[in-house]
């Protein structure tokens, strides 16, 4: 039993104490090519360029010389709620002034009736709803749209997760953990999961967010509707961040007791 102790000593020692390695992000990893601090890093070659998919909201705005050509293309209010930051604060704004892009594709906008819109890339799609609005007007009628900011799912070890919303038209994955709440001690950040839509269905990325190189990495930036899940470490069965200590020194108390005890008892016989 006096050889028990140092065995639950260094159980300890190896499970209490976690590697800066596996909580450092964008390290030199081996096997890469070593990345310099002020190095220039390129993006990737893949050219970002979204595009609209059914349930996307996006943001069409209409300007004119004159203020009353664009007013039949707005809903009642929607100017209103753009300047006063209504409909429930400023995250779910473009929810309620936006428009919905419904399961077959289109958008329904006043006077010019259902568009297509899925499928296109936002100046694509600006494009069609310009020509729509040019048949009805010789007037100079200028159209605006944008996908109503970038939505993603944050799951597993984030501090803040759910549904987060991001009011740019680009975003990084560092963004989008930042909104998240950061990654805890305990998140496996060598293996995030990146669920990305395409159009007809889904892939499954995986990433490693302690590899430098993933600043010229497609994944770099995030898409709408990505979901984010970071798996826990195997320790992560002994408790959160904040008990783990706590749980494992229960147990190295409970286990010092009973060598206490046992040695207590042999001197006794």
């Amino acid at each position: 039993m006096r050889n028990l102790l140092p065995i639950l000593i260094l159980v300890w020692s190896l499970t209490a104490c976690i590697s800066n390695k596996r909580i450092t992000y964008l390290q030199n990893l081996p096997g890469n090519e070593e990345i310099d601090l002020d190095e220039f890093i390129p993006f990737a070659e893949v050219e970002y360029e979204y595009i609209l998919q059914p349930f996307d909201v996006v943001d069409i705005d209409f300007a004119s010389s004159d203020e009353e050509l664009t007013k039949a293309f707005e809903f009642q209010g929607s100017r209103m709620m753009r300047q006063g930051g209504g409909g429930g604060g400023a995250s779910d704004i473009f929810y309620f002034t936006g428009y919905s892009i419904d399961k077959q594709g289109f958008v329904e906008l006043p006077k010019l009736g259902r568009i297509e819109i899925a499928g296109l890339s936002e100046k694509e799609a600006q494009k069609k709803v310009q020509d729509a609005i040019n048949v009805y007007f010789k007037e100079d009628v200028f159209v605006k749209l944008r996908i109503g900011g970038i939505r993603f799912t944050a799951l597993g070890e984030f501090n803040n997760s759910g549904t987060q919303i991001i009011l740019k038209n680009r975003a990084t994955i560092f963004d989008a953990l930042a909104i998240a709440g950061e990654s805890n001690i305990l998140a496996m950040r060598n293996k995030l999961f990146i669920i990305r839509q395409y159009d007809g269905g889904s892939k499954i990325h995986q990433i490693n967010l302690h590899d430098r190189a993933l600043l010229g990495s497609p994944y770099y930036f995030i898409q709408p509707n990505d979901i984010l899940y970071l798996e826990p470490m195997k320790i992560r069965q002994f408790g959160n961040a904040d008990n783990l200590s706590s749980s494992l020194g229960l147990i190295i108390s409970i286990g010092s007791s009973l060598i206490l005890l046992t040695a207590l008892l042999t001197r006794n016989l």
